[in-house]
């Protein structure tokens, strides 16, 4: 045999790439929770009065998609969530970096911060509400909140983990605070200020559901909160479903975007 035919000769298939496994596993693990929901349900196994089978649960939501109740309902959370991620988020990484950067302001702000976040969130509710009434303000509130904690945090410590080294050849080079904001600061803390805006996003999207479920006659929340106290079962379950989506579609998104904006970080 010629070397030319053996390398026309067809390849044997390759393995797997990491990235595909990895995406095909996102897709299989709750595919697998819901068939075993499924199962338990019909075997009756679990109580459906409590637990109703996914196949009813997406019935119900596919009635609600046609009668645009559920579009309407998530476009509004859709709407506060990213209102109150913008206003949480920008804040937190200007003054992450700046604490990162600046150790007088490190000490002025890290004491305040590490004093307020533990206070649960959802307890400034009734605050959020007695300052910005029934209105949109209050549930952007919420989320504003709850994104600007774990990005000021993530941000400042993504800062601190910068080897020192490019922060001297900054120095040396003479590099403006701006340009060693841009150049040095911002990409070298990117991979910890991202894990900081997917835990944020998590957390608005809790408190906004919280902040509808209390002050709102629209959103996800509402819908959770009507159903409940109806008792009808299946469309609870639509809005948590619909939440449940929605968590798991931005952190599929946040992914994508992690590996064209930071090309470097290992997988």
């Amino acid at each position: 045999m010629s070397v030319r035919t053996i390398a026309n000769a067809p390849r044997a298939p390759t393995r797997m790439s990491a990235r595909a496994r990895d995406r095909l596993l996102n897709v299989a693990s709750p595919l697998a929770l819901l068939l075993v929901w499924e199962l338990c349900a019909r075997l009756h196994l679990i109580d459906t009065r409590f637990f109703p089978a996914p196949s009813s649960v997406m019935a119900t939501l596919i009635d609600m998609l046609r009668s645009g109740e559920l579009v309407t309902h998530t476009a509004i959370s859709l709407q506060r969530l990213a209102y109150g991620t913008v206003l949480g988020a920008l804040p937190a990484l200007i003054l992450g970096i700046a604490m990162g950067l600046n150790r007088p302001i490190r000490a002025l702000f890290d004491p305040l911060i590490a004093a307020t976040y533990p206070v649960p969130k959802s307890a400034i509710l009734p605050l959020a509400l007695l300052i910005f009434g029934l209105g949109e303000a209050s549930k952007i509130f919420m989320v504003a909140v709850g994104v600007f904690f774990p990005m000021v945090i993530n941000t400042t410590t993504g800062v601190l983990e910068i080897n020192k080294i490019y922060l001297d050849v900054g120095r040396n080079y003479k590099a403006s605070r701006w340009n060693t904001f841009w150049t040095i600061a911002l990409p070298g803390a990117l991979p910890v200020i991202m894990t900081g805006l997917k835990l944020g996003i998590g957390i608005g999207l809790v408190l906004i559901a919280v902040a509808e479920m209390v002050g709102a006659k629209s959103g996800l929340g509402y819908l959770i909160w009507t159903a409940w106290s109806t008792f009808a079962v299946e469309e609870m379950y639509v809005g948590l479903f619909a939440i449940a989506i929605i968590g798991f579609m931005i952190t599929l998104g946040l992914n994508e975007l992690e590996r064209v904006i930071i090309p470097w970080k290992a997988e």
